[in-house]
This record gives C-alpha cells, sequence and structure tokens, in this order.
C-alpha cells in the first residue's frame, strides 16, 4: 500500500491561479503564495454571485485514537460532488504545529483524499498561525510593559488574565513566574502559555466577518482588572492597531485544492475540545459565495466542535448547515463498546452492539438542532461484511441515510454513494434551531449543553466558577453563548468513560471571559490549554530530504 506522501508524490497539482480561475474569482483577488498556495482577498465577497451556497457540515462520532478519518471523508465528499458534476468547495481548518510535531500528526487528509500540498499545509502554510502568535504575544509584552512603566492604568498584576501563546505542545510553559532577575527585568508575576489554536486571538479572527469587526473585537478584549477590580480592555492600552496590522494578511483566506483538483479554502485553526473548533466565517463564506456546495467540517465529535458550529458560529455568521455527516468506523464504536485498543481489527459483533450507543446519542444530537444526520462509515481495509451491516441496520432502525465509504483507497469516486444520500437531505432541510436561547442564565446554558448533549444527569459548579459567574454577571457578558472545554474522548468530562455514558454529573472549575471573540470559555474536569508531548513525539521521525519533502510527516 503507497503512503500518503507517495500518493502525493503520483499528482501533478494544477496551478494555483487556474483553481481560482475554476470558482470565478477575479485576479484582483488573488495574493499566490507560490505556484500551489494563494490567499483570497477578502473583498472577494463583495463580488457578485449566481451560487447556491448550500451548506453541509461534516462531524463524527467520539473519536478515539484509531483516528475516523473525518477531514478524510471531507475532502473525499467533495470530491465526490465534483464527480457528479457539481459546483463544490471545500472549507477546513488549518492544522497547529503542536499536534502535527507530537502525536496526532498532520491535518490534510490521507489516502486519495487529502489536500495539496501537505507538507506547506501542515506546517508553516501561510503564516497565519504565526501572525496569531504574534498579535497575541504582542499585547502580552505591553501589558507587562505598562505594569513596569508606571502602570497608569493600575493593573492588578496577580489580576491579569492575557497569557501568552505558541504553537507548540509544551507542558513546561503551562505555568511560569515572569520578570525574574532584578528590578530592570520587569514586574514578577505568575503566568502562562497557552497553544496559539486556543487563544482568543484565533478565535476573533475565525468569528470576524471583515477587518473592521476584528478591530473591534481586538478592542473589546477584557485583559486584567485593577486593584480595586475595575475591567481593563486591550483598547486601554492603545495597541490594537498594531495588533491588527500584525493580523492584516491572516485575515485573507487561504486557497489551496484537493488530490483530485477540487478547492479548498484553510483558513484559522481553533481546537475543538479547548475552543470553538470551527474554520474562519470569512472562509465559510468564502466556499458558500463561489461554489453551489460548501462542504466544511468541526473538530472532534459533535458533542464539541459542532455543538458550538450551530450555537456559536451559526448565531455569529447566520449560518444554516443544509446537511450534517456523522462519520464513524466499525472501529471506533468496537472501542467504544470495550473492545481493547490492540485488538480493534478482530470481528466482535458483541462489543460493536455495545458500542453503537455512542452513534445513537450523536444523531440524537444532530435532531436537537432540528437537522437530520447522514451516516458515513469510513470503511478500513479489514473491516467485517456482518459489523458493517450491523451499523446500517441501527442506522435504518433509527430512520437515518447510510453510506459506506472508501474515499481513502478510491476518491471521490468511493463516496458517491454518500455525496447523493447528502444532497437528498439536504433539499430537505429545515431551518436550524440553536439549543438554547442567549438571554439565559449561563449556568442554565451550561447545564442545557451537559444535559441534552452530552447526557449529564446534573452540573456542578466549584467555589472558583461560582465565584466567575458572579464576574460574568456583573461585567454583563452573561449574555454571550457559551464555549464548553472539555475531554475529547468521552462524551463526559472524563475521557475513560466510553460509548455513551450514563449517571454522571460535569464538574464547572471555571469559566473565562473571551469578551472579544463574542463568548465564555467554561472549563470542566482537568481539561488543559495548553498540550504535552507525548513520550516518543512525530518529531523524532520526521527527515527533511535532498529534494524538500519531509519524510513521515503524516
Amino acid at each position: 500500500m503507497l503512503s500518503d506522501t507517495q500518493i502525493r508524490q503520483q499528482v501533478q497539482s494544477k496551478p494555483i491561479n487556474q483553481i481560482a480561475d475554476r470558482l470565478g474569482i477575479d485576479k484582483a483577488d488573488l495574493l499566490p503564495y507560490g505556484r500551489e498556495m494563494a490567499k483570497i482577498h477578502t473583498n472577494a465577497l463583495q463580488r457578485p454571485s449566481i451560487k447556491q451556497g448550500r451548506l453541509i457540515l461534516i462531524s463524527a462520532t467520539t473519536p478515539t485514537a484509531g483516528g475516523e478519518g473525518k477531514t478524510t471523508t471531507t475532502i473525499g465528499l467533495g470530491q465526490a460532488f465534483a464527480k457528479l458534476g457539481k459546483s463544490v468547495c471545500l472549507a477546513l481548518r488549518e492544522p497547529s504545529l503542536g499536534p502535527c510535531l507530537g502525536m496526532k500528526g498532520g491535518a490534510t487528509g490521507g489516502g486519495y483524499s487529502q489536500i495539496m500540498p501537505a507538507d506547506r499545509i501542515n506546517l508553516h502554510f501561510t503564516g497565519d498561525f504565526h501572525a496569531i502568535t504574534s498579535a497575541n504575544n504582542l499585547l502580552a509584552a505591553v501589558i507587562d510593559n505598562h505594569v513596569y512603566q508606571g502602570n497608569d492604568l493600575n493593573i492588578d498584576p496577580r489580576q491579569v488574565l492575557w497569557r501568552r501563546v505558541i504553537d507548540m505542545n509544551d507542558r513546561s510553559l503551562r505555568n511560569i513566574v515572569l520578570g525574574l532577575g532584578g528590578k530592570l527585568q520587569g514586574i514578577p508575576r505568575e503566568g502562562g502559555f497557552d497553544i496559539t489554536a486556543a487563544s482568543e486571538v484565533m478565535a476573533m479572527l475565525c468569528l470576524a466577518s471583515n477587518l473592521d469587526d476584528l478591530r473591534q473585537r481586538l478592542e473589546n478584549i477584557l485583559v486584567a482588572f485593577t486593584y480595586e477590580g475595575k475591567p481593563v480592555f486591550a483598547r486601554q492600552l492603545q495597541v490594537t492597531g498594531a495588533m491588527l496590522a500584525l493580523l492584516r494578511d491572516a485575515i485573507h483566506p487561504n486557497l489551496v485544492q484537493s488530490i483530485e483538483g477540487v478547492p479548498t479554502f484553510v483558513h484559522g485553526g481553533p481546537f475543538a475540545n479547548i475552543a470553538h473548533g470551527c474554520n474562519s466565517l470569512l472562509a465559510t463564506r468564502m466556499a458558500q459565495h463561489y461554489a453551489d456546495w460548501a462542504i466544511t467540517e468541526a473538530g472532534f465529535g459533535f458533542d464539541l466542535g459542532a455543538e458550538k458550529f450551530f450555537d456559536i458560529k451559526c448565531r455569529i455568521g447566520s449560518l444554516d448547515p443544509q446537511a450534517v455527516v456523522l462519520v464513524t468506523t466499525t472501529r471506533a464504536l468496537k472501542l467504544h463498546g470495550g473492545k481493547a485498543k490492540e485488538k480493534l481489527n478482530e470481528k466482535d459483533l458483541s462489543a460493536l452492539r455495545k458500542g453503537l450507543s455512542n452513534l445513537d446519542k450523536h444523531i440524537e444530537n444532530v435532531r436537537k438542532f432540528n437537522k437530520r444526520a447522514v451516516v458515513a462509515l469510513n470503511r478500513f481495509s479489514g473491516d467485517n461484511t456482518a459489523e458493517l451491516e450491523l451499523i446500517k441496520a441501527r442506522c435504518q432502525e433509527l430512520d437515518t441515510p447510510f453510506a459506506i465509504c472508501d474515499h481513502y483507497a478510491a476518491g471521490g469516486e468511493g463516496a458517491i454513494e454518500l455525496a447523493e444520500q447528502v444532497m437528498q437531505v439536504a433539499h430537505q432541510s429545515q431551518p436550524y434551531q440553536p439549543l438554547y436561547p442567549l438571554d439565559l442564565p449561563v449556568e442554565d446554558k451550561v447545564r442545557i449543553i451537559c444535559q441534552e448533549i452530552y447526557g449529564a444527569d446534573n452540573v456542578a459548579f466549584t467555589k472558583q466558577a461560582a465565584k466567575d459567574l458572579r464576574q460574568v454577571q456583573q461585567l454583563g457578558f452573561d449574555h454571550l453563548p457559551v464555549c464548553i472545554a472539555k475531554a475529547p474522548g468521552s462524551l463526559s468530562d472524563d475521557p475513560n468513560l466510553l460509548g455513551r455514558p450514563r449517571d454522571f454529573d460535569v464538574t464547572i472549575r471555571g469559566i473565562q471571559i473571551n469578551s472579544g471573540a463574542g463568548f465564555l470559555v467554561v472549563l470542566t474536569g482537568d481539561i488543559l490549554r495548553m498540550p504535552g508531548l507525548p513520550k516518543h513525539p512525530n518529531a523524532e521521525h520526521w527527515q527533511l530530504q535532498k529534494d524538500g519533502s519531509i519524510l513521515n510527516l503524516n
């Protein structure tokens, strides 16, 4: 079997200007980054369009270590639409360096459903992550400098909320002490780093409608409190103009292509377990503006990225997906049914039956937003026919369209059945309904998500979380939607509870105000906003070849 790299090496990609021409993008809006990549100026959204822009959301059952292939399925589905002669464009998230170098690996699909140039997309791409990191850390530096230079705003160093970020997995930076080394080195205080994908600047870039909207969001960032307990916002530090300048190019969506030449916008990369988990609103709108079918994805399982897609991104961007695809595999469902990870290739109908409860719950969750799911079974080479039939039968019992997909091995041709099912559901779509109204108290919003989507019995707020709730209300931010940071490997906040957990409570240990992004980050369990590296990270296996390619990147 050929590796992903070997498959890509067999393909001669088209010049990016031809991909842009296929979409009908004006040459004045094309900002090339070499032969295979380009940014598309946001002005392109102001050009006339005759496209229908139907939106399809790709999500999944609860993810497992084996990987469900959600991005691969998104790409394969897009290629299937193209095979059927449809006008189609993809909108995906940018990979983060941290997971690429750590345990997860690249995020550009696999087999014959990949986007290109994978090595550049997975690494520095067009520099968006670096621009976000720089803008974030400029604000952090200015806060500490302001305190050092006289502190006119009377900022309490113990109540500085704004953390530094880096696009790397580094547990040693989670909690640090700044300003050591004497009085010329700054004011000592505790601080720390988050990963760039979890930063509020990333969220703001991904939710901004235009440059002016991004400017206002930057100005509204809550960065600290004074000694008297008054809030301090970024606009008071007079540096948001410089932050916007650093993000000047990053705001424009990036255009690449799939192996089969399907146009693909790849822009923004917030994690779904510790952020809102969707590509940029601008990229999604761009895909809709220039194609009849726009296919996008949300991170991790439906309980994380997709819930936030509906309750945060759809509200802010006035979006309404016509269909939802739930990607799953026999391997994932068997693991949720108690099968050992090292034995997932074995036939086990008993474990599969138990694991189907996880699929059941996600199908239920899709319906809570007034949408109908299409289940895409991503076939692996060793899958057993009886197991495939069992999943198909369950979907029939639940009146849920189902398709077995071979897009990894066959590209777009392997997802034709899925594409036909999706189009049929899309043509019958009803307007989506959010899970909760924004005028509810914050604790009620959290409780609704935990009970309706996760299946929890109740929600327990720690003393710190209760204190944070009071502060949110006092500052007038209780009208915002909530973005729950939760373990991705379980419907609960305990990663060890697989399948469909029952009889559990969710513990809320803190609430962070992301006033610039326009949501509240609700921290559950032991969730961390800076990942660590595994004992043997992927970085140990990478090798730069003489031709410039990178061995073992995927």
